[in-house]
């Protein structure tokens, strides 16, 4: 028994925020972030907007093409680190949200990886047979957590959602592995420092900016290229394939530069590899579902293709997923 994914959605904000709005607020450029990363615009969530928002809206048009009820879900994951709430779990907000009483429901925090972990937990309760449909999501509004002074970030990352309805189905499609992987020695190259009970939310902590993603770009990038290698030669030797079988890659969506050296060293054509983070930047948790629902409602996947996710963030975490679609 395998999980099978039979629906996806996507939601992100209407507001855009372009590389030349940039421009107007730090010093930089569309031209030099537009080298460095490849990002051109990004959504960002207005007022009144959240992380629960995005995420329901996602899970209702996964949902949707799935055919599936809400009532009918067992177990309702959301993958994020921009919860609504420290507690309760944004996938209980969610939940409430979609009237999905039956579903056991609980937030899933590893960053960028945030998505291949949480499918990796429901795919795993459906072979064990204690869940029959499942919903995951990867949903941020890191907006909320951005500096917006600080070009090192600011230029980065974006807000939107992504959601998979997975159920159990014996055809031998569906996830056919997932990996993952994470080494905590390098966890300051990545975090958000305040708001935690290290750094509570009191005025100190607002005063020092603490508040915010803080991130050493160079290091995180010479970590994320090896390991998102690694991680993919790792699901496809699990499943005795090799990079010729790979139907789409779809990638964490952090930087250019980063899915074109793992593409390199994968030996993929430019094609087979998923790219959107020119127009939402770096989604975190968000970002593999939210291209993963363009690929497939733009025909760019089909039965039986085998596609790779790839994922690597703070943590630092990273894992990969293979799938017989």
């Amino acid at each position: 028994m395998k999980a099978r994914i039979v629906g996806t959605g996507s939601a992100v904000p209407s507001k855009v925020l372009t590389n030349f709005d940039l421009e107007k607020m730090v010093d930089t450029s569309d031209e030099w972030i537009t080298t460095r990363t490849g990002i051109k615009e990004r959504r960002i969530a207005a007022d009144g907007e959240y992380t629960s928002t995005f995420a329901t809206q996602a899970a209702e048009r996964a949902l949707e093409m799935a055919g599936v009820a809400a009532a009918d879900i067992d177990l309702l994951i959301v993958a994020t680190i921009t919860p609504d709430f420290p507690f309760p779990a944004t996938a209980c907000v969610v939940q409430s949200n979609l009237k999905a009483a039956k579903a056991a429901a609980f937030d899933l925090s590893a960053a960028c990886s945030g998505f291949i972990y949480a499918l990796a937990q429901a795919s795993n309760a459906i072979r064990a047979g204690s869940v029959r449909k499942a919903l995951v999501i990867g949903a941020e509004a890191l907006s909320r957590i951005i500096d917006w002074t600080d070009r090192n970030t600011c230029l980065l990352f974006g807000d939107g959602a992504g959601a998979v309805v997975l159920e159990a189905c014996d055809d031998g499609r569906g996830v056919l592995s997932t990996h993952l992987h994470s080494d905590g020695s390098y966890w300051e190259l990545l975090y958000q420092p305040g708001c935690g009970n290290r750094n509570p939310a009191v005025q100190k902590t607002l005063d020092d900016r603490r508040i915010y993603l803080m991130m050493q770009g160079n290091e995180v990038f010479k970590l994320a290229v090896r390991a998102m290698e690694d991680a993919a030669l790792e699901a496809l030797d699990a499943n005795g394939l090799t990079p010729a079988d790979i139907s789409l890659f779809i990638p964490h969506q952090a930087n250019r530069r980063i899915i074109d050296a793992i593409g390199k060293r994968l030996g993929l054509p430019g094609e087979k590899v998923y790219v959107n983070l020119d127009r939402f930047g770096n989604t975190s948790a968000a970002s593999i579902p939210l291209a993963l629902d363009e690929a497939n409602r733009s025909g760019r996947i089909k039965p039986n293709d085998v596609v790779v996710f790839d994922a690597f963030g703070g943590g630092l975490t990273w894992g990969s997923a293979l799938v017989r679609w």
